[in-house]
């Protein structure tokens, strides 16, 4: 029997181990790098895709606007109110012109902020006057009014063009009626009211006695009086006491508007 030659073995052995190098080498993996790679990309994208940001839904909030009032001239000076509006409602009210110089900074540095939060409460120029700054509160007032009246107006007119002509006949508005100017022994008298649906909703004094004690009696009567017009729907109201002449002139001066008005 004859024995294989140990260099014979070694060259088998080399040859069987490159044989083997060489098959593994051409096969080709299962899965493709590049493929791999791509396919991890595309999740990357749709992140980035996720956090970009909805600039649509940034504003929901509707504006609110701003209206003016008239300025109204006072013994020291003009005071003009401008309020700020939303939904029907004020939201904010300043007054953009005020007395000023000497003794008037004080009174209306201690004036105007309660009247400013008295119109937001209220919602209305029914507001008290504020002691010691009669003149300031009297022009805050009616220059509140005038906005108020602005106010109105500008909302009548947006409904109206909006609501179309087959609503008409529901969009009766507030009228406005200022009775006559009653003379009194002390001053003038004149009252103006708001009439919507056949009753009172608002009754203000366009003017007053001023002067004086005379203007205490009309800060203390005044708001009284208009409560009581806009509570009685009549002019059937009770004088306030301490200021007979001024209620007596109120209710005469009430009656007119409501004769104008159609009772």
């Amino acid at each position: 029997m004859r024995k294989s030659h140990p260099i014979r073995r070694v060259v088998l052995a080399t040859a069987a181990t490159v044989s083997g190098v060489v098959l593994l080498l051409s096969l080709k993996p299962a899965s493709d790098p590049a493929a791999a790679s791509a396919a991890g990309a595309a999740p990357q994208q749709t992140a980035a895709a996720q956090e970009a940001p909805q600039g649509g839904a940034q504003d929901a909030g509707a504006s609110a606007g701003t209206v003016t009032g008239d300025a109204a001239q006072t013994q020291y000076g003009a005071v003009q109110v401008r309020l700020t509006v939303a939904n029907g409602k004020i939201t904010k009210a300043e007054a953009v012109q005020a007395p000023k110089g000497g003794l008037s900074d004080q009174k209306t540095a201690l004036a105007v902020p309660k009247l400013n939060q008295e119109a937001v409460a209220a919602q209305s120029a029914q507001i008290d006057a504020v002691s010691g700054a009669t003149y300031t509160s009297t022009g805050y007032k009616k220059s509140l009014q005038s906005a108020l009246d602005k106010m109105k107006a500008s909302s009548g007119s947006s409904s109206g063009s909006s609501s179309g002509s087959s609503s008409g006949s529901a969009q009766a508005q507030a009228r406005t009626v200022t009775g006559k100017a009653v003379q009194t022994q002390y001053g003038t008298v004149q009252v103006r009211i708001t009439v919507s649906d056949g009753k009172i909703t608002k009754a203000d004094a366009v003017q007053a006695p001023k002067g004086g004690l005379s203007d205490q009696k009309t800060a203390l009567a005044v708001p009284k009086l208009n409560q009581e017009a806009v509570a009685a729907g009549t002019a059937n109201i009770d004088a306030v006491s301490g200021a007979t002449y001024t209620s007596t002139g109120y209710k005469q001066s009430l009656q007119s508007a409501l004769d104008q008005a159609g009772g």
